[in-house]
Parts: C-alpha cells; structure tokens; sequence
C-alpha cells in the first residue's frame, strides 16, 4: 500500500456515524490518514461505554461474553478475575482461520470498519484500544486476516481475531510490502502490545467488519465496472456500425428507472462525433419507401439486443449499486457487536446486531448484476470476432491479408481471447448462487440462524475480479475492431482507445495477450479507463 502523497490534506473523520464507502477505498487503497473527530464527542463516547463496562463487571452482574462464557455457554459466569482472562483465550481460540490472506487493501478496509463501530460508542472498550487500530492505519500496519472462517453471525469472530492478534503482538502482519511477525511491525512503530480487557476481545471480532470492508471496496468497484461497461457498449455500437436511436432520450423519458436513464445518457454522450454510429432515422430513410408487396431489406433497422438492451442491463448494475452503498454504508455506521451498552440509563443490551443479513442479500443481488453485465459484454465480444454478424471486419479481427500472402490462413486472431472471455463468463455466472439463503447451524445450536454474509461479500469480490478480466478483453478486442474500422472514425471513446493502446498494441499476427490483459485489467482497476472520458459522467 503507497501512500497517496497527492491528497496528503485528506483526513477520513472516523466518528462511527459518517464513514463512506468512499472513504473506505481511500483509506484501503491510497493510505489517506484516518483520525477520530475533532470535537471530542466520539472520545466522551467511547469512554462512557468503558466506564460503564467496569462498573457493572465491578457489581458483579452477569454481562454476556464479559463475565460469562460465548455462546451456548452463555450460562457459565466467572468472577472478574477469570474475565479478564476470556479475551485473551477468545482471540486464540479464533486463529483457525483458513485460505490465503486478504490483500492489504481489502484487510485495510475490514480494519477501517471494525474501528468506526467501535468509535461509535456503544461497545464498552477503552479510548486505547481504538487509538491504537488507528495508529495501524495510519503507519501501514495491515493484520494479515485469513480469508475463511466466518458464517456471518455471531459476526466475522475468526477474521476479527486476527485483527485482535496484531494489537497484542501475535501472529502476522503486512508490513513495508511484506509479511512480518506483527510483534515487530510494532516495536518499529513504537506500538506496545495491548493486553486486551473484558468485553474487548468480544468487540474486536463479534461483528460484520469482514463483509462490510469487502462490500464498501465491492460497491466502488461495481461502480467502476458499469461505467467502463457503457465505454465498452459505446465502442461496441461503433465497430459494428451499429444504430445509436436505442440511447436516444424520449425512449428512457418513458421507463424512468434511473439506473436505465443513465447508462442510456452516457452512450449518448460516448457517441458523440462517431462517424461509425448510425443514426435510426438515417438508416430508415435511407431505404425509402415502398407502398405494396414484400421486399429483403438491404440493412437492419435494429441492433442485437447485446447492443439494443445494454442500458436496461448496466442500467440494473447502476441501480443496484446504488441501494447496495446506502445499505452498506448504514451497516458502517452502525454498533455490530454485542452487548451493547447505554450510558444515559447505565444498561446493557444483549441482542443480534452482528448480524450480517443485509450485507449478505446486497452482496448476493450486487454480485448478479455484476456477473449479469459480463454475459452482457460476452455476446458483445462474440459478435465482434464473428465474420457472420460483425458488419464486414474479419474473422477473430485477423489482419486482411492478400490471398498470396505467405501468412495467408496462418494466423485465427481473437479465437483464444474469445474462448477466455467465455470462460470468464461462465465462472462469474456459477458463483451467482446466493449465500444469504445458506445459513448453517452453529456453537450447539445457539448459532442457529446466520447470514453468510463473509462468503458472500467474498464471492462478490472474487466475480468483479472476472468481470474485470473480461472488460479488459473485450476493450483490446473492441480496440483491434477499431483499427480495422478506422481510429479516426471514432467519437468521443477515442481517449479510451489511446490509452488502451499505449499497453496494447496492435495484433498484426497471432502472439500472447496474457500481459496485455493484466496491464488494461489496472487500468480498470485505477480509475484510469473512465477517467479518459471524464466529462461523460458530469
């Protein structure tokens, strides 16, 4: 993780109230710094709940997972000389997990979400504790969080131990771009090791920090595809000289989902200037008129619907989007973990505010809009690299040759590419099965309704990774039609197609594209393809 120098000012206010999902992807990806609000507020807060927590620990009352045992053993209280053993035994008991680590920006995010809960108040930790995940933050000290383990409820308890276990010197931890013992990451920082007390080892892992961190990265990054998905249908429209009458206004005026109306509006816009586009009521005009009998029109007065319907389906990706970031940025802002506590009548609440449903459903319904854009784009690409349907380019997009040409029949073109934009099609399909239908029963049956909503969030991130594959063929595809069509036929993708081939260069005969695919795949993944066309998003 580089630290973005350019927005060095930028401080993500963390208050437990107002983090974005935005703001996530700042502080995960571009190291901007994080610090609790300035009015102290958040501070009184959080140290109210500590207090709290020690005097009802003091009294001697039974408080879940404070003074008694997690779960079914709910019915087991120890004396506060044994609770403050339980956190400790808590966060080892947890470090089961399984599968490779998150990558530093994902565990950054998840770290970013666990510290606004906890800022919010409510959990009974003290002010130190949460210092000191933003002191993490803030010096590059990323957890290495193990990828499997969670079933959504009582929360993300095996990711969050070992977020736990970097605070008090255990296990591993990212590091100036390596994995170091989290014990040295510390003494390098001048962090000591943080023995955690009652209720904070219960706070640092029951909760839906894991699935949130991936959702808010998710939802950014669903963002990212739709737009690069309405570049790519532009360009598509393009090179195959299609007709640009489906984006016109007055048919999105008249079916007003807004998801819909956007898209529709964008490829307006990416049209602009294309003498490769045809326009509805030139086509229609151009064949004239005929009064009786039956003629074979010499054109299409309509586009396959890969191209006709592709704003109703990125239109269903911008819209999803959006009720996904409101949920998710609720779920970020919110108390996780349980019990709660309520300083103004001095009680503690027990009840399920772990549970990570809506995580679970928004990222199951983000995930199938995701993959819904990559079969979109799929039927795009295998019109484009058909000689049957592709208005006259040639087959796989070769390079025309002269029949006497010595590499005459030698080279196939975009076969291979179009053999793994299918392939990445159908796996993006396949992982659309919902998780949030899965519940599993768990700890003696206490457990015995939960979310999922880890998986969930995982599944979805792993399906953008493959759609983002799959725009990055499609783009060096649409880029070789463009080519062959003529470059300075395009409109206002031609930004799109320069930058694209400044990593991608033309295929004037069959080689490997496996780098040229990674290198557009960042492309996307920075920002850079839609910032080429920036002033079509305004």
């Amino acid at each position: 993780m580089e630290k973005d120098t350019s927005r060095e000012h930028d401080v993500v206010v963390v208050d437990g109230y107002s983090v974005t999902v935005d703001d996530v992807a700042r502080v995960a990806r571009h190291g901007t710094s994080v610090a609790l609000d300035t009015d102290g507020q958040t501070a009184e807060r959080i140290i109210g709940s500590y207090t709290l927590n020690q005097k009802l620990i003091g009294a001697g009352r039974p408080v879940y997972g404070v003074t008694t045992g997690f779960g079914d053993s709910v019915n087991r209280q120890v004396g506060r000389d044994r609770a403050a053993r339980l956190p400790e035994a808590q966060i080892r008991k947890n470090g089961c997990g399984r599968g490779p680590y998150l990558p530093p920006d994902e565990a950054r995010a998840v770290v970013l979400a666990r510290t606004n809960c906890l800022a919010r108040g409510n959990s009974g930790v003290r002010l130190k504790l949460v210092e000191n995940l933003l002191t993490l933050l803030n010096e590059g000290v990323t957890p290495a969080i193990r990828e499997i383990g969670s079933v959504g409820a009582s929360g993300d308890l095996i990711p969050g131990s070992y977020i736990a276990a970097t605070l008090m010197g255990d296990r591993s931890a990212y590091y100036r771009n390596e994995l170091v013992a989290s014990q040295v990451a510390l003494e390098d920082i001048g962090l000591e090791p943080l023995t955690l007390e009652p209720k904070e080892g219960l706070a640092m892992t029951n909760g839906t920090q894991f699935m949130t961190g991936l959702a808010a990265l998710a939802v950014v990054d669903a963002m990212e595809i739709a737009r690069v998905v309405d570049i790519c249908t532009a360009l598509a429209v393009e090179v195959l000289l299609g007709i640009d009458g489906p984006f016109d206004p007055f048919l999105s005026e008249h079916k007003t989902h807004a998801g819909l109306q956007q898209a529709s509006q964008h490829l307006g816009r990416l049209l602009e200037g294309s003498q490769l586009a045809r326009n509805y009521q030139d086509v229609v005009s151009g064949l004239g008129v005929m009064k009786e009998g039956f003629r074979l029109l010499s054109v299409r007065i309509q586009d396959k619907y890969s191209l006709r319907c592709a704003p109703h389906f990125n239109g269903m990706l911008y819209d999803t989007c959006q009720w996904v970031k409101g949920w998710v940025e609720t779920e970020l802002n919110s108390s996780n973990d349980n019990p709660l506590y309520d300083v103004a009548t001095g009680t503690v609440h027990s009840g399920g505010n772990f549970t990570g449903g809506h995580m679970s459903l928004a990222m199951d319904s983000l995930r199938t809009a995701v993959a819904s854009v990559c079969d979109l784009i799929d039927r795009q690409f295998a019109l484009l690299v058909d000689d049957k349907f592709n208005q006259g380019l040639t087959p796989g997009l070769i390079v025309p040759l002269a029949d006497d040409h010595p590499d005459k029949g030698v080279y196939h073109g975009f076969k291979g590419m179009q053999l793994l934009m299918s392939a990445l099609t159908a796996e993006a399909l396949q992982a659309c099965m919902p998780m949030s239908v899965f519940s599993r029963s768990t700890a003696a049956h206490n457990q015995d309704k939960v979310s999922m909503g880890a998986t969930s969030s995982r599944k979805t991130r792993d399906v953008i990774h493959l759609v983002e594959d799959a725009l990055a063929v499609h783009l060096i595809g649409l880029c070789q039609a463009a080519d062959l069509r003529g470059v300075d036929k395009l409109g206002a993708t031609r930004p799109v197609y320069e930058l694209v081939r400044k990593v991608s260069r033309f295929v004037d005969r069959d080689r490997e594209l496996e780098d040229d695919i990674e290198s557009v795949v960042q492309l996307i993944r920075t920002g850079a393809i839609s910032a080429a066309v920036e002033s079509v998003w305004n």
